[in-house]
């Protein structure tokens, strides 16, 4: 039986060690490797890994949200992958999972294949989900108090809180970023990195460089040039996703959770 792995890691030499590590396992075979968190949520859907080795710390969708956009589908076996994280190693030690600490050396690379080998042989996958999204569970709550429940906008003099669960989308405009909501838009000073960092991701997708989509206020999604996507909203207005956003919706089409 041959163990078909994938490697997340933003970090190309990480991603050396371990496919070369790997390499030295007959029973292992690298299926996919991905450089960050959108497209390790598509490879885990398209390729049914039974092993993941998930960093942890990747800009913009970390490894604990990439696999939270995955909770629709069977769950490999997973390895977290991290540097120093104190309370990512308190909780992956509170829930029995297994992880590597960067800097990790071959022995410790040993162990945990070999523990990770042992549970996909006893076909383990099934029962490991609830200790990960125990630990998912425990993460989110963690960190709901970090995104925006809503923005201040200032208008004519006003001061407007717009509900973050209002807004259609977002879109860029130069120094500012334009909420769209409904009939109405507002400006507010702010970039593109910054709303990203502190909306919701569950609630949220970055879909091109200047446009963020609030997800329940999709209407439908279609092909469109050049492999990208036109996501029509439920207000009418249509948004071109762009080519680097691909997999993100992929993985929101084929779990929409």
């Amino acid at each position: 039986m041959s163990i078909r792995a994938l490697i997340v890691d933003d970090e190309p030499l990480a991603r050396e060690k371990i496919r070369t590590l790997l390499a030295e396992d007959p029973e292992v075979e690298v299926v996919a490797e991905c450089g960050d968190g959108r497209s390790a949520a598509a490879a885990i859907v398209e390729h049914d890994p039974d092993l993941v080795f998930l960093d942890v710390q990747m800009p913009e969708v970390d490894g604990f949200t990439a696999l939270d956009a995955v909770r629709g589908v069977r769950l490999p076996i997973v390895i977290f992958v991290t540097a120093h994280d104190e309370y990512a190693l308190r909780a992956f030690e509170v829930h029995a999972l297994d992880y590597l600490l960067k800097p990790f050396d071959r022995g410790r690379f040993t162990a945990a294949l070999a523990r990770a080998k042992e549970r996909v042989y006893s076909d383990r996958r099934s029962a490991d989900r609830d200790p990960v999204f125990e630990l998912l569970d425990e993460l989110r709550r963690e960190r709901r108090g970090r995104w925006l429940d809503r923005l201040v906008v200032k208008a004519r003099g006003r001061v407007f809180f717009v509900p973050a669960n209002a807004i259609d989308w977002i879109e860029a405009a130069g120094n500012y970023v334009e909420l769209h909501v409904g009939s109405e838009s507002h400006l507010i000073r702010s970039t593109m990195k910054a709303m990203e960092e502190r909306l919701d991701p569950a609630r949220f997708l970055r879909v091109q460089r200047s446009a963020i989509v609030n997800i329940s206020r999709i209407q439908h999604i279609e092909p469109w040039s050049s492999g990208e996507y036109l996501i029509t909203l439920k207000s009418g207005a249509a948004v071109q996703s762009g080519a680097s956003y691909r997999e993100a919706l992929k993985a929101l089409m084929e779990n929409p959770g």
